[in-house]
């Protein structure tokens, strides 16, 4: 991943981008009719430039990708689930405060 910024991910790219990936990864799984969704993707946005050289951060549209939400167990959005070396550390549902997101992402750095 080249450039820098908060990641489209996709079924079709999730394993490579996400599970092979070299350092811990943040994925937001959003929708864009959802309120809450819309509330923390600027705090997502905010993290991401504060450690982005330590951690991916990417958002997930689940009205575009069935399979990935359903393998996870996604069933309320936002969920925000972390990552590590292809295992999932931790998820938090719901529009959350952005104390709560920084305290997330610390547990992999």
């Amino acid at each position: 991943m080249a450039e820098q910024g908060v990641l489209d991910v996709t079924d079709s790219n999730f394993e490579s981008d996400i599970i092979k990936a070299d350092k811990p990864a943040l994925v937001d799984f959003w929708a864009p009719w959802c309120g809450p969704c819309k509330a923390i993707a600027p705090v997502i946005k905010e993290l991401e430039e504060t450690y982005g050289d330590s951690i991916i951060f990417a958002r997930f549209n689940v009205d575009t990708g069935p399979n990935t939400p359903a393998q996870y167990g996604i069933r309320a959005i936002p969920t925000v689930i972390l990552f590590q070396n292809g295992t999932v550390v931790d998820q938090l549902v719901g529009a959350v405060p952005k104390s709560h997101l920084e305290e997330f992402v610390k547990k992999v750095l």
